[in-house]
């Protein structure tokens, strides 16, 4: 599992005549536990760091001359163990609040599968299963013919983030349309509690069903406004007195 990063906004601010000094907490995690978490804490003089305090060393670090004369000074006091009680303080504390909150909800995907002529390829189709708006990130999307999982011919994006907490994921399959097989993208994913099977329709194109639905809208607006101007025409004729002619 991939280390996750949270920044602890325990930040302590001094600044005078244009300078600023602060410190900034960070911990790294894989889980609740622990002894999977690291702790580090950076004190800055403006954008400088200048000595950091890291749990997986256990001691201060200086960056600068002023910070290695002050880490020699920190290692050599209480400073150390009062730093090591902060990661369980900070560190768990919030990891466990934050696990709670967020990672272990999840949020289901949903898929669109359509087809695509690539140009210069050996294949004549290509099918793209695009999965949506699931997270966590971790997913599993294959593809089936006939019931059978397909191996070759399978090309997929890596998961890319959305910049909202949700991800999306590309699977591309190129193959030779064969007369009455199956070929379906099946999406396995943690949100899911069975696999999430979509079957491919290869009796009309997507382009010519996209025609066809704005044909059939535009048929049906017409039908409607035709209805509409007969009702308005019988409605003013039955106030009309007519005239015999001369």
């Amino acid at each position: 599992m991939a280390s996750s990063f949270l920044i602890v906004l325990f930040i302590s601010l001094h600044s005078a005549d244009g300078f600023l000094f602060s410190w900034v907490s960070r911990c790294y995690f894989n889980s609740t536990e622990l002894k999977d978490m690291e702790f580090i804490r950076s004190y800055y003089f403006n954008k400088d760091e200048l000595v950091r305090f890291s749990s997986s060393l256990g001691k201060f670090v200086g960056y600068t001359e002023w910070g290695m004369k002050a880490a020699d000074y920190w290692n050599g006091g209480p400073y150390v163990a009062r730093m090591k009680t902060v990661k369980e303080r900070v560190c768990q504390h919030n990891i466990g609040n934050y696990y709670g909150a967020i990672l272990t909800k999840s949020a289901e995907p949903y898929v669109r599968l359509r087809s695509v002529t690539p140009s210069g390829a050996t294949h004549p189709t290509m099918l793209v299963c695009s999965v949506y708006d699931f997270y966590p990130k971790l997913i599993r999307v294959g593809w089936l013919r006939d019931g059978q999982e397909v191996t070759s011919d399978v090309t997929s994006t890596d998961e890319m983030a959305d910049g909202d907490w949700y991800y999306q994921v590309h699977s591309h399959l190129e193959y030779m349309p064969r007369s009455g097989e199956k070929i379906s993208c099946v999406v396995e994913h943690a949100s899911l509690k069975e696999p999430l099977v979509t079957h491919w329709d290869p009796s009309m194109p997507e382009s010519d069903r996209n025609k066809f639905a704005i044909g059939a809208s535009g048929l049906i607006l017409g039908l409607v406004l035709s209805l509409a101007g007969f009702i308005y025409y019988k409605r003013k004729s039955r106030g009309r007195i007519l005239v015999p002619s001369s």
